[in-house]
């Protein structure tokens, strides 16, 4: 295998403070990363690095790890720009507009459904993006579902089951029977290509115990639970998901003290996608709420057509530093070693020996600009698996 040197880096994110300044970030400055094959194999002064096949010369930029975007809905047809425009003008969000995207799902072909998948994953890697989750929730049949996930297997590893995503249109009047349904046949059929499994936990969509049924069902079949969380109003969501050890509770809006004190105290990760709030007007999650109790915090952009249509973490970090109460080490830290946390993976997130080779260079000297400069494209070039892509 080829090595690569990228040299003359300003300030590498290493996510590791024993190869930096002992800071979460593990910064080294004037750094260097060595790359072979799709792994790192060194990392730290630039005039120490070893020789190598290549080099790049990084001219002074900063290198952080690729961002870990563990929430996304990029399984849908359709978009929602009517609705976008009505809320806009004060119309508040509710979760029945996810029906109108089922429609336009269901009636989509499978290689429109691929080609959508594989746009939206070309947005984000040029956006710095080298991980994804996604989810099915937009077919809300037996069939619809399994092939969303089928289609999802083929673009990422982290595929994620959320037949509950809301009491299909087809079981109005009977959402108990439709909770069997996910929990049965659905389940049966969607198992085999998801790794996840997922329920809006909300008014509006599955209750307590209507989630509790359907994650437990998910687990007994192997797979892994995360929750979709507190977001539009309080509720069982975030401690029913620190009870089950679910990987994730997404969204954390609106939370109470025990709620708080349950993510501080369990392995489950906060995941904060302050695209929603950007775009449905709603009230931010309180970062630093939870940061300062001790809990772990992953940042997303919730990519789907309804309450967050944005692929770009970039973006995500300036809100939460600019709205969530988040420093800028904090907001970086939690779209990278944050997202990686929140799938359960120590392989990437971080930009240390033995670590996948996902690395971004930005066309600044710090990852602050990310910040300090919104809105404008900093990523500059992309590594993902050692293979510069961008």
């Amino acid at each position: 295998m080829t090595t690569t040197a990228i040299t003359n880096i300003a300030s590498l994110v290493t996510n590791d403070p024993s190869l930096g300044d002992n800071s979460p970030l593990g910064l080294i400055l004037d750094a260097a990363v060595v790359i072979e094959g799709d792994r790192v194999v060194w990392t730290g002064e630039s005039s120490k690095a070893p020789a190598t096949d290549n080099a790049v010369d990084a001219n002074g930029r900063a290198v952080i790890p690729g961002f870990v975007d563990s929430h996304s809905h990029l399984l849908f047809a359709g978009d929602r720009t009517q609705e976008f425009n009505a809320r806009m003008s004060g119309r508040p969000y509710t979760a029945g507009g996810i029906r109108t995207t089922v429609a336009a799902t269901r009636a989509a072909t499978d290689d429109e459904l691929s080609a959508n998948v594989a746009r939206y994953l070309g947005e984000a890697l040029r956006q710095g993006t080298t991980t994804f989750e996604t989810k099915s929730g937009y077919g809300l049949t037996v069939e619809d579902e399994a092939r969303a996930l089928r289609i999802a297997a083929r673009h990422t590893d982290e595929v994620t089951y959320l037949g509950a995503h809301v009491v299909s249109p087809d079981y109005a009047d009977d959402p108990a029977g439709y909770v069997d349904l996910v929990t049965g046949p659905m389940l049966d059929a969607c198992a085999p290509y998801a790794r996840w499994v997922d329920v809006f936990c909300e008014k509006g969509a599955f209750d307590g115990d209507q989630a509790r049924a359907i994650l437990t069902a998910g687990m007994a079949r192997g797979l892994h639970p995360r929750v979709h969380a507190n977001q539009l109003s309080y509720g069982p969501g975030v401690q029913l998901a620190v009870e089950l050890d679910a990987a994730s509770a997404d969204h954390c809006t609106h939370l109470t003290d025990a709620d708080v004190d349950a993510l501080a105290q369990g392995n489950t990760v906060a995941t904060l996608l302050p695209g929603a709030e950007f775009s449905t007007r709603a009230d931010w999650p309180d970062a630093r709420r939870i940061l300062d109790a001790g809990a772990t915090v992953a940042l997303s952009t919730d990519c789907n057509p309804g309450s967050s249509f944005t692929s770009s973490m970039p973006f995500c970090i300036a809100l939460a530093v600019r709205d969530m109460g988040m420093t800028p080490d904090e907001a970086l830290w939690s779209a990278t070693a944050g997202g990686a946390a929140a799938l359960r993976r120590t392989d990437i997130g971080r930009i240390a020996p033995g670590a996948r080779a996902d690395l971004v260079l930005l066309d600044a000297p710090s990852h602050v600009h990310l910040a300090y400069r919104p809105g404008v494209p900093l990523v500059q070039a992309v590594w993902q698996r050692g293979v510069r892509t961008l």
